[in-house]
C-alpha cells in the first residue's frame, strides 16, 4: 500500500513538472525572439535559447513612439485603482457583514445585480455620467470607471470571508471601550489580509490589462494607457517579432512583481494565522 502511494506521488509530480514545462515554453519562445537582433519572421523551428543575447529590442521598444509614458500611466492608473478599489471594498463589506442599519439588503442585492450587466453594456450610460461630470479624458474618470466595476465583486468575496470570523474579537474591543474603526483597523483587516492580498493581484492586474474602456474614456494621445499603447506598437511593427515580445514583456513585468509581493505576503500570513497586535 505504500508503495502505491509513493508510486502515485512520483506520476502526479511527473506530470505537474510536464504541465509546467508546458505552460512556461510560451513565455521562453518570447523571451528568446526578443532577445535575438532583426527578427523580422517567427523562428521556424521555435527557439527557446538565442545564440547570442540582444537586449536593443528592449531599449528600442522602451523609447520608441513613447512607450515609457503609456507605461507610467499605466502603472499610475492600475495603482491608484487597486488602492481605492480595496480601501472601499473592505469598508463595504465589514459593514454589509457586521453591521445592522435599514436597507441593507436591498442595497446589498442592488451589488449583485451590478454584478449581472456586461461591462460593455453599462459602459454607454457610464460614459454619459462622466461626461455630465466633466470627466472624459481624465484620469479621474478613468480611475472611477474602474472602481464602480470592481467594488461589487470585491464586496461580495469579503463579505463572505468577514461573516465567518467569530464576534468574540469585536465584542473584546468595544468592552474595553473601542470603537467600530479600532475593530475595522485592529481585527478584521489584519485577518483578511489573505484575502485583501488575493483581490490587489486581481483588480491590478484588471486595471492593467483593460483596453476598451480606456480606449473610450481617454482621448488625448499623451494620457494613453498601456494596452492602447501595445495595440499601436504591433501595428507600427508587425513584422519585427522581436520589438513586439519585448513590448509584450516589458508590460509583463509589473504584473509579475505585484504577483510575486503579494504571494509572499499571502503564504506568510497563512502560516501566521491569527490577529497580530
Amino acid at each position: 500500500m505504500k508503495k502505491k502511494k509513493i508510486a502515485m506521488q512520483l506520476v502526479l509530480q511527473v506530470l505537474l513538472i510536464g504541465a509546467s514545462i508546458l505552460a512556461i515554453m510560451p513565455f521562453l519562445y518570447m523571451l528568446a525572439t526578443a532577445l535575438t537582433k532583426d527578427t523580422y519572421t517567427m523562428p521556424n523551428p521555435p527557439i527557446l535559447i538565442p545564440k547570442e543575447f540582444y537586449t536593443g529590442n528592449f531599449v528600442s521598444a522602451w523609447t520608441s513612439n513613447s512607450f515609457s509614458r503609456y507605461f507610467v500611466n499605466s502603472l499610475f492608473v492600475s495603482l491608484v485603482t487597486m488602492v481605492l478599489t480595496l480601501a472601499i471594498s473592505t469598508a463595504s463589506a465589514y459593514g454589509f457583514a457586521k453591521l445592522r442599519f435599514r436597507g441593507k439588503n436591498v442595497i446589498f442585492n442592488v451589488y449583485l445585480f451590478s454584478m449581472m450587466i456586461p461591462a460593455v453594456l453599462a459602459l454607454v450610460s457610464q460614459y454619459t455620467v462622466l461626461n455630465g461630470l466633466n470627466l472624459i479624458d481624465t484620469y479621474r474618470g478613468l480611475i472611477l470607471l474602474y472602481i464602480s466595476g470592481g467594488v461589487a465583486g470585491n464586496t461580495y468575496f469579503l463579505k463572505g470571508f468577514i461573516e465567518q470570523l467569530p464576534n468574540d474579537y469585536e465584542e473584546s474591543v468595544m468592552i474595553d471601550g473601542g470603537s467600530r474603526f479600532t475593530v475595522f483597523s485592529r481585527i478584521i483587516l489584519p485577518l483578511c489580509r489573505p484575502s485583501i492580498a488575493t483581490l490587489a493581484i486581481l483588480s491590478f492586474m484588471g486595471t492593467w490589462d483593460e483596453f476598451f474602456a480606456a480606449l473610450t474614456i481617454i482621448k488625448t494621445a499623451s494620457k494613453r494607457t498601456l494596452p492602447i499603447a501595445i495595440r499601436l506598437f504591433q501595428g507600427q511593427n508587425a513584422t519585427q517579432w522581436g520589438l513586439v515580445f519585448a513590448a509584450a514583456l516589458i508590460a509583463l513585468i509589473p504584473i509579475l512583481i505585484i504577483y510575486i509581493t503579494f504571494q509572499k505576503y499571502f503564504i506568510k500570513e497563512t502560516d501566521d494565522g491569527g490577529v497580530k497586535g
